[in-house]
């Protein structure tokens, strides 16, 4: 499928979401939702569809003129706005009256009572924060592969990163190179801050790298991930910088690894998150480490480093659906001792799943 013609498919599936709510029309604002319906990355833009499916608007300033032309589907008139987007939009609603979606969760109460003062007579504001929310979730062919790329460039970055070792090298200096070679490569930009922390300091879920020089014979954790044509990618590897790291720390390794191998089984379309996550969960709780698990199994990724669905003790009830790309990434911390977290991205299918990230996880040395 051509953009073109996968970002009309966006929009018939928006229209026919906008239909089965009983809305009319849907404003678009957020940046991440403007650009998974029009194409646009610029920082200033809108969008308002209907659920007609037709006489769907695009609205942005001066600065983005040329841009918008390139990148914003026929499917849209463009306009270019001196003021305010919001205001522009509103004017452009139309009179008969009718039902308009806005995402409540987005959206300031400045901005709410804007739309309100500006909305033409006989229509009325109706919160529709799910409906982009839901068609993002699941990913089509398109985005499998940008997620796919983003993770492969991440991977041969870090692979790149290790080749000059580990230990005797500061935390700080790792994660700078590690970010440099993204972006050599063709990233953006990191879809997060990389973690890399050592020893004690792996046992903080997000620590932030040091100015320490990492010793050898400890663990060393590495969470990472790019920003490749707006896709984000997510991993964690944990390596040793030499043989002679505890008995303890092999143990609780290959503890996450069991559990990590036992999420990834469970994943595939149909189960909820809580039950994926409770399937890694008791292989930790089975080992005694129970409590050194804090957080969730995963989240959803994609535009965003953070979407839904979440794996965790506390997620919905609601099963993954095909197409859902979720992290896999149980861990065991041990406060002033170690940490491990491995970590997966994986796209949701019928029957199981398809790990994106490529990188070997047995425990390695890396010195």
């Amino acid at each position: 499928m051509n953009a073109a013609a996968r970002y009309d498919a966006r929009i018939a599936r928006v229209a026919e979401a906008l239909r089965e709510r009983g809305l009319d029309a849907l404003v678009v604002s957020a940046p991440v939702d403007v650009r998974y319906v029009t194409a646009f990355t610029g920082s200033n833009g809108a969008a308002l569809l209907r659920a007609s499916g037709t006489g769907n608007r695009f609205f942005t300033d001066f600065r983005y003129r040329t841009q918008s032309e390139e990148q914003v589907p026929a499917a849209f008139e463009r306009e270019i706005v001196a003021g305010e987007l919001l205001d522009a939009l509103m004017g452009e609603v139309g009179d008969g009256g009718g039902r308009l979606g806005f995402d409540e969760t987005l959206t300031t109460v400045a901005q709410h009572r804007r739309l309100a003062e500006r909305l033409p007579p006989g229509w009325e504001l109706a919160d529709a924060a799910s409906v982009l929310a839901k068609l993002r979730r699941v990913k089509d062919a398109g985005e499998v592969e940008s997620l796919r790329a983003a993770c492969s460039l991440a991977d041969e970055a870090l692979s790149a990163t290790l080749e000059r070792g580990l230990a005797g090298r500061t935390e700080r200096a790792i994660a700078v190179e590690l970010e440099q070679h993204m972006r050599v490569l063709g990233a953006s930009g990191p879809s997060f801050p990389p973690i890399v922390a050592c020893g004690a300091h792996g046992a903080l879920p997000h620590a932030e790298p040091r100015d320490v020089e990492i010793p050898r014979d400890v663990l060393v954790t590495i969470d990472w991930g790019c920003v490749l044509d707006g896709y984000c990618s997510d991993c964690t590897r944990t390596y040793a910088t030499g043989e002679a790291i505890s008995a303890r720390a092999r143990e609780v390794y290959e503890l996450v690894l069991a559990a990590q191998l036992a999420g990834l089984d469970a994943v595939r379309a149909g189960p909820s998150g809580r039950e994926v996550d409770a399937v890694a969960r008791a292989v930790i709780e089975a080992g005694g480490e129970g409590e050194h698990f804090g957080h969730g199994l995963g989240h959803g990724v994609g535009l965003e480093i953070h979407e839904p669905p979440r794996l965790s003790r506390t997620a919905s009830e609601d099963p993954l659906l095909a197409g859902d790309a979720v992290t896999v990434e149980p861990g065991v911390y041990i406060p002033g001792e170690l940490g491990v977290r491995i970590e997966d991205l994986v796209i949701v299918r019928e029957g199981g799943c398809d790990v994106l990230t490529g990188l070997s996880k047995d425990l390695t040395v890396v010195g």
